[in-house]
């Protein structure tokens, strides 16, 4: 199964130099706050770095944002694989990397989530990456009714629900009308939702 087309090739992400990746790590936390409205003179000038450095890394700001985003995302998606521990039963598995997927939008802000629903090149590359996350847990869930863990359900149908919470309450109509971050919000309702799913018989799996 394969993730979303790297922004950045894996050659081209072994070669940047240290610099580069603490302007990358900088930038993360200033698109944090939007970006719609920033320059690229801006931005080098904000992180105190040269406009060489930026040109270095992308051809724009657009492509720049793609670059901090797409990076920031894999580097969940990573860890988020590595929370499946072996022996976890299947849903066991959804809630564990579920929840450290949805560390992605636990910092969202309510400028940057419109800047990135706004910006069509952002808001498709974040649909690629929740897309992969639905695809992942479809997968276990089909384990999980293979295995006898829960009913035979439409596989497809829960998966686009669980999966998908943290980029939906992450999102620039929701987010404001949150009581905790997307993250929070999200890591509560899957737990609902696979609560509800777990065969009689079965083990638990949000314990």
């Amino acid at each position: 199964m394969k993730g979303p087309r790297p922004v950045l090739s894996r050659e081209e992400e072994q070669a940047l130099t240290e610099r580069q990746r603490e302007v990358l790590d900088d930038l993360t936390v200033l698109f944090s706050s939007g970006f719609a409205h920033l320059t690229m003179a801006e931005i080098a000038s904000t992180l105190s770095c040269s406009l060489r450095t930026l040109y270095g890394l992308a051809p724009s700001r657009d492509d720049l944002v793609l670059v901090v985003v797409d990076r920031d995302l894999r580097r969940v998606g990573r860890a988020a694989m590595a929370a499946i521990e072996p022996g976890m039963n299947p849903l066991q598995a959804i809630r564990s990397y579920l929840r450290a997927a949805n560390v992605a939008v636990a910092d969202t802000t309510e400028a940057f989530a419109a800047d990135a629903a706004a910006d069509p090149n952002t808001h498709a590359l974040n649909e690629a990456h929740s897309q992969y996350l639905i695809d992942i847990t479809r997968a276990v869930l089909d384990t999980a009714v293979a295995c006898g863990d829960i009913a035979d359900i439409d596989t497809a149908a829960v998966a686009r629900v669980v999966a998908g919470l943290g980029a939906d309450f992450a999102g620039p109509n929701i987010l404001p009308t949150l009581r905790t971050s997307p993250k929070d919000a999200a890591d509560a309702v899957v737990d609902i939702v696979l609560s509800g799913l777990i065969h009689p018989l079965a083990p638990t799996a949000t314990s």
